[in-house]
Formats: structure tokens, sequence, C-alpha cells
């Protein structure tokens, strides 16, 4: 019998990874900026809510509430609702104090998380513990025991981390947190034929197959929509995208 997923509710998303993500898996969502990782773990938060009945948590180092209260609102979903009603819980933190919450058995998010039986969480952004590390071992270490604790409770977390590589190759950052996480998924931009696409793939998901092909996605006025993967074309998160041998040979010359 297969393992229960846990569906971001993206039905096309969803088939790349088998249905879902593992359960109390720590997974990383990357991205330059615009890319949609904000949306796309309030998707994953909503969806968890209103269509599995998965209450959910997020941590935003970045953002006041009020601002996710306004931003879910352009894609219809009512955050501030959810959260009068029990299903939701959005704090405004620090990573110091979030740490040191989850390592703490009757810390804050400890008790909030059994109390609301939460079982998604957000983390928006876990680039924001580079600046409490002294050292690269150090922020490691930061990381591990980060993650470790919201495994131990057993939630499904998305942490979203900044890439400011806006095209080619991915820049290089001090944190090692993609060899920690089970699952890494990359948002990119793609320069096809003069206009901006976005792309993502799944470079790695641990304990799991999951399809390895680059899909365009849009952010849409329902939230992200992951379209079919990009045809005739190469070098999509190079950033230096070009026609297939084949496709430019029809190009030059046309069908026969």
């Amino acid at each position: 019998m297969s393992e229960k997923r846990v569906a971001f509710g993206i039905n096309s998303l969803d088939k790349m990874i088998c249905g879902g993500l593992l359960p109390a898996s720590a997974n990383l969502l990357e991205g330059a900026p615009g890319t949609g990782k904000t949306t796309m773990g309030m998707q994953f938060i909503y969806n968890g809510i209103t269509k599995f009945n998965e209450p959910g948590l997020i941590i935003t180092f970045e953002e006041f509430p009020q601002q996710y209260y306004h931003d879910a609102m352009q894609f219809g979903w009512d955050f501030k609702q959810l959260e009068k009603e029990g299903k939701l819980k959005i704090i405004f933190s620090d990573p110091a104090t979030t740490l040191g919450e989850f390592d703490k058995p009757d810390g804050e998010f400890i008790t909030l998380v059994e109390d609301m039986g939460i079982k998604r969480v957000v983390v928006d952004s876990m680039t924001h513990f580079e600046a409490i590390a002294a050292n690269p071992q150090e922020l490691r270490n930061l990381e591990r025991r980060f993650i470790n604790a919201l495994k131990r409770e057993g939630v499904t977390s998305i942490l979203l981390r900044e890439n400011d590589t806006l095209f080619g190759s991915v820049s290089q950052v001090t944190s090692k947190i993609s060899f920690i996480v089970d699952t890494y998924v990359l948002l990119r931009y793609a320069e096809i034929d003069s206009a901006i696409e976005k792309a993502l793939c799944f470079l790695k998901m641990r304990g799991s197959d999951h399809q390895k092909d680059i899909r365009c996605f849009r952010v849409t006025s329902k939230g992200i929509e992951v379209e079919s993967k990009f045809k005739g074309k190469e070098g999509i998160m190079s950033g230096i995208t070009h026609s297939t041998p084949q496709d430019a040979f029809v190009n030059v010359f046309g069908k026969k």
C-alpha cells in the first residue's frame, strides 16, 4: 500500500511528485524575486485547509500578517477568516526566536502546533538564518536543528529561500540547506522567443520518484498553474535557451 501524500492541490504539480510531498518532510522552494515562491507557499497552506482539512501555520521573517491577508485575497483566499476559524495562524517573528521556541518542549510554536493540530508549515524565508550564523558550519547546524524540530512535530514544511540570480547559473550561497532538506524545488525565469516565462523543476526528492522534466508555470488570478514541459527548447535552467537540434533544423529547412 502506497504512503499517503501531502498534496499541493495543484493537479499537474502533484502528478510530477507521485501525488504530493512525503508526510513530515522538509521541502525547499528556491527562486529569484517575483518567481512565485510566496504564492506557491500560500496556495499549499490554503489548499491544505480547504481541500484536505489540514490546519496550517505561516512563519514569516519578512512581512506582517496584514500583508499576507492582502496578498492572499488577490487570489480569493480569505486568510483572515481562516484564522478566525482556528484553521490558520500567521506569525511574524525572527529566526533566533523561532528556533528557540521550537527547541523548548513547551515553546510557543510547539504548543500552537499541538493545540491547533497543524499539519502544514510555510517558512518565509530561510535566507534570514544567514544573518544569525557566525560561519557556514554554524549556519548548517542552525538549519538542521530547525528542520529536525519541524519533523519532530510531524508537520510537512515548505521552506522558502531567495536566490538573486535572475538568469544563468544559480549564484553561490553560504547555506547548504539543499543537502539537508528532503525535496529541492527550483523556480527560474527563462527567456523564450523574446518573452519571459517562469520554469520549475524538482532537483531532488528523497525517498520518492519524481518527474525530471522542466515545466512552465504561471501565476494566475487563481494561483499557481503548472503547464506542460517546454518543448523544442534546451538550456531553460541555464538562462541560455536555444532550440533543440531537431527543432533548429525544422526552423531552417521546414518540415517535409
